[in-house]
């Protein structure tokens, strides 16, 4: 395809009405402003200074633009683009910028990036895309929210599914200062607080040149209709030209005789009710929809008891976990039955799903919380194994920590005698005899008579 061919096909983009819209409300103003704009859009020789925005600024933490609404942010693309601002802006950004705008969030003006669906909907090419979304970044247009890496955040058993980059439309100050807007804060955070006079002379100018424009229109509309009622259809009367019935020979021929598409079928009665027992009548002889039994850990059956328990403190859990709303109520309380047959209530299922600090929303709330717990359990069982092969009896293990208080103190002090007479004799052993001719285990051994209240 030929440079001219692709141009021709970028302004023929079901998105050109959108930016050709855009730019007509962006550059009307007083007479003779749209060619000044142009005249401007052809080099960077206009009057208004930018520099272009590089490197870390391109960070919503470090951008000095303030964030938009998707039609404010429109209308500041095409004014920056017919400003002449960036030499690589022109009608094919203006086309990105469209498809971006009708993905974006309302009210905060974050958009998925979707190269490979952007480069479809607007019949460019993805190297075409990146091109002209990075000229929207060096304008101060785009600003990363998130970096779109490699890594993948599907849940075990789904195909592969990369992090996604995502944008926030921003305005650069340079639109404000052009337009005389007064911003209260800095940033991204920063926002219109009021304009200055300057820019309310020039909204007042874009209005009245606007209201001229649509008067115009409405006299020339009026112009070119016909005389008349206003509104009302001009009717054309024509002859009718009925020779059948005119000829009066035809008076005498019979009616045509109705053909076969004008007789009823005949009705075929396969059945009835005459030789039709009572019980093959009323009673239906097709199969019975088949009812899925559940059934608890434990293979008894599972009551509707408990299933009414469960969806009760489901209906609990799903307003306070907000990544949960995805699935129903009964889909969560099925992925749920591990703690709810355990006896958990509410309060606990939501720590424990708080504990697990997700930062992403999963499409299946339900099957993320089946897997996890079911990791969860076969890590348990593992663990059990582990220490079941190791010897490790959790009721010896825990059984000084049952003792009462004379009893603990007792076995810790004989604990600390027996290894006070091991060191003193492997002392003696080594010629390293103490300097006093006192006993230590002597000692602690009438300690442990007398201090501990336990008997020897």
């Amino acid at each position: 395809m030929s440079a001219s061919a692709a141009s021709a096909a970028v302004l023929d983009h079901p998105l050109r009405e959108i930016v050709d819209n855009s730019v007509d409300e962006s550059l009307v103003g007083l007479p003779g402003q749209r060619s000044e704009l142009r005249s401007k859009a052809a080099g960077p020789g206009s009057g208004v200074r930018h520099v272009r925005v590089l490197g870390r600024d391109q960070d919503v933490v470090w951008t000095r633009s303030r964030r938009a609404e998707p039609r404010a942010w429109l209308r500041a693309v095409v004014w920056l683009v017919a400003a002449g601002l960036h030499r690589e802006a022109g009608p094919t950004t203006l086309v990105i910028a469209g498809d971006l705008t009708a993905r974006m969030d309302y009210r905060r003006g974050l958009v998925i990036y979707d190269l490979e669906g952007t480069a479809r909907r607007t019949g460019t090419s993805p190297a075409t895309v990146k091109r002209h979304v990075k000229v929207l970044r060096e304008l101060g247009a785009l600003v990363w929210l998130v970096h779109g890496s490699k890594r993948n955040i599907a849940l075990p058993g789904e195909p592969y599914m990369a992090t996604a980059t995502i944008y926030g439309a921003v305005i650069p100050a340079v639109f404000d200062e052009a337009m005389g807007h007064r911003l209260a804060g800095s940033g991204y955070e920063g926002r219109v607080c009021g304009v200055t006079e300057a820019g309310r002379e020039r909204a007042v100018a874009e209005v009245t040149a606007r209201s001229e424009a649509r008067r115009h229109g409405r006299r020339r509309t009026e112009r070119q209709r016909p005389s008349g009622r206003r509104g009302a259809r001009v009717r054309t009367v024509r002859p009718v030209d009925n020779v059948v019935v005119d000829n009066p020979r035809s008076q005498a021929r019979e009616p045509h005789s109705p053909g076969r598409y004008h007789r009823a079928p005949a009705v075929q009665v396969d059945g009835g009710c005459k030789d039709t027992s009572r019980e093959r009548a009323t009673c239906s002889t097709d199969r019975r929809p088949s009812f899925r039994i559940s059934y608890n850990p434990d293979k008894s059956r599972r009551t509707a008891g408990q299933t009414q328990r469960g969806i009760g403190i489901t209906q609990q859990v799903r307003p306070r976990v907000t990544w949960t709303q995805r699935a129903s109520t009964r889909e969560l309380e099925v992925a749920l039955r591990p703690r709810t047959n355990a006896g958990w209530d509410s309060q606990m299922i939501i720590e424990e799903l708080h504990s697990w600090h997700l930062t992403w929303q999963p499409s299946n709330p339900a099957a993320y919380i089946s897997s996890r717990l079911a990791q969860q359990a076969t890590a348990e069982h593992q663990s059990a194994a582990a220490e079941l092969a190791e010897g490790w009896d959790e009721q010896a293990a825990s059984g000084p920590l049952a003792a009462s208080s004379p009893d603990l103190v007792r076995s810790v002090l004989d604990g600390l005698a027996e290894g006070l007479s091991t060191y003193s004799a492997r002392q003696a052993e080594l010629g390293l005899d103490d300097l006093s001719d006192q006993s230590a285990a002597a000692d602690m051994a009438a300690f442990l008579n007398i201090g501990t209240g336990a008997p020897a």
